[in-house]
């Protein structure tokens, strides 16, 4: 579904994502018209403009996710303003794109995100990661469960997770295959209970891992 309140813009958009081979199921132009055909159509990736007709794209973020919680939201904005991105991080959005990104860029970066990796465009992640890292600086309790064991691998992927990249970006970093960085990614969410790669960062951030 594709959120945007310019119709030129998010006619091409759509049209885009169509010649890349995805379906668009919606398209919307506010907060409200998003929530109602997020509930209609149950859209895998929710493309969410900032500046919309009734509000703006955090308070859209947070409505498309009460009614779809399975979506994933990649914001799509002209805006990298901090308190923009933070608002929709803080919101549930999985990921931040400025309207700069090229369409190869907007595609793999909607591909990443319906496999639940968090994107962002390069300098808002580390913003993103440093405010995580601020919201997470309380001790843990001292007789708290120990923390899972991880390898020295699984922590190395787990740190570019953190940081953003994706498991083929991984893969070139470390020199693994994809399908390496994969089967590393897969058991780390199992030791640590953790259902997708946004939660894994999130964790990771926790951690000081980033």
């Amino acid at each position: 579904m594709v959120v945007d309140d310019h119709p030129m813009w998010r006619d091409g958009v759509s049209r885009d994502l169509d010649a890349a081979g995805f379906e668009v199921v919606a398209t919307a132009d506010g907060v409200q018209a998003a929530a109602r055909r997020a509930a209609a159509t149950s859209p895998d990736v929710v493309l969410m403009d900032m500046q919309l007709l009734d509000g703006n794209g955090a308070e859209a973020t947070a409505a498309v996710l009460e009614v779809a919680p399975d979506a994933h939201v990649l914001v799509l904005s002209a805006s990298s303003e901090r308190d923009d991105v933070l608002e929709a991080v803080k919101a549930g959005a999985s990921g931040y794109l400025v309207k700069s990104a090229s369409s190869a860029e907007l595609i793999d970066a909607v591909t990443a995100t319906a496999a639940g990796q968090a994107v962002f465009t390069p300098g808002l992640a580390g913003l993103v990661l440093g405010e995580y890292r601020r919201m997470s600086t309380a001790p843990a309790p001292a007789d708290g469960p120990a923390l899972p064991t991880l390898t020295e691998r699984e922590t190395e992927v787990l740190r570019l997770v953190a940081k953003g990249l994706t498991a083929r970006q991984i893969g070139t970093r470390l020199n693994l295959s994809h399908r390496t960085v994969e089967n590393h990614v897969q058991s780390t969410l199992r030791k640590l209970q953790l259902a997708n790669r946004v939660e894994l960062a999130r964790y990771a951030i926790e951690q000081g891992l980033d």
